[in-house]
């Protein structure tokens, strides 16, 4: 039986389309762990394996065990749109402005 925990990692991992051998290359874990988180109740994970699995699907590790996001109460109105916006996106759109965002950050 598989957990919230464990549904927010493959769905992540297959909107990247990544396989479980792949994110436990890049993550550098084993598949089996992979398998694991997505497959077991209820799952112990390393906080150091987490916090690598979580860079490489592009989120936190607070989204993945489901921590609330910080409130947006502080924000700028527009800035609530943005928001609102982003997270109607598909995870494609998403994955390609957090790379223009990463990109100008760079700068």
């Amino acid at each position: 039986m598989t957990t919230p925990m464990g549904e927010r990692i493959r769905e992540r991992r297959k909107a990247r389309q990544l396989t479980l051998d792949q994110l436990a290359d890049k993550a550098e874990c084993s598949k089996s762990y992979i398998w694991e988180l997505e497959n077991k109740t209820p799952p112990r994970p390393s906080a150091d394996k987490l916090a690598a699995i979580a860079s490489v699907l592009g989120t936190t590790v607070d989204v993945l065990i489901g921590t609330p996001i910080n409130s947006t109460d502080d924000l700028a109105p527009e800035d609530k749109v943005f928001f609102r916006k982003f997270s109607g996106l598909d995870a494609d759109k998403q994955q390609t402005m957090r790379r223009m965002l990463d990109l100008w950050d760079d700068e």
